[in-house]
């Protein structure tokens, strides 16, 4: 029984953790609190007055404690609403992550099955680079997992203010690798780096760059915004 997840899923999944809690915080934002309605075969999904474009990445069985990809799922393999898991399908074969590729995980050895759902979902709307994912209870004991596919929803920004903010936290999700952390989360937003031995250097938009340094364990143990001339 599987306790824990691959060193490969586990950077992986670092890879998009600062971007990925930014935009889930922009997406949870744009969000209504309100009900719920989804039409799977038009890749449609409902929230109060919110209408989006969605794929299904994903189910979680509650009372089995399993978790299915959307692909994988007889009622949907094949149909347009899981395309972008086949994706998150195909990353996973090619770079070797069976977290990505297998069907079914089970997950009742995991200390916390839900996180572990959770961390599965977010790894595949980084990895699809969806701008967040929203899961959902469908029934007595199924929760589901949409990527948005829409324009419609906000994209978070690189904001040279909240940036020492955004890494940090996106550092201390899976605690894995920091350098991992930040150097997705530029990847995410297009910016040229440069990895040092204790640090990455990265031009920033608007002329100004950004220093991040890394200790002896390789935690993030600065983070210096300098404004160019």
């Amino acid at each position: 029984m599987v306790s824990e997840f691959s060193d490969a899923f586990l950077l992986e999944a670092e890879r998009h953790a600062a971007w990925g809690a930014a935009q889930l915080e922009a997406l949870t934002a744009f969000l209504p609190e309100a009900p719920w309605t989804a039409d799977l075969p038009a890749c449609r999904y409902r929230q109060g007055d919110v209408e989006l474009r969605v794929a299904v990445l994903g189910t979680y069985d509650t009372d089995e404690q399993s978790w299915m990809w959307g692909w994988a799922n007889p009622g949907l393999r094949g149909t347009e609403v899981v395309a972008l898991a086949d994706a998150v399908a195909r990353y996973g074969h090619a770079h070797g992550i069976p977290e990505l590729s297998e069907p079914v995980l089970e997950l009742s050895g995991f200390s916390d099955p839900r996180r572990a759902a959770e961390t599965l979902a977010f790894a595949g709307m980084g990895v699809a680079e969806a701008p967040g994912y929203i899961g959902v209870a469908a029934g007595p004991a199924t929760r589901v997992y949409f990527l948005p596919d829409d324009p419609r929803v906000p994209r978070a920004g690189l904001d040279p203010v909240t940036l020492p903010r955004t890494l940090l936290t996106g550092a201390a999700l899976i605690g894995r690798s920091a350098r991992h952390v930040v150097g997705g989360y530029f990847d995410h937003h297009g910016v040229r780096q440069r990895a040092e031995d204790d640090r990455i250097v990265a031009g920033l938009p608007g002329g100004s760059a950004v220093e991040v340094r890394f200790d002896a364990v390789g935690r993030i143990g600065g983070v210096e915004v300098k404004v160019l001339p």
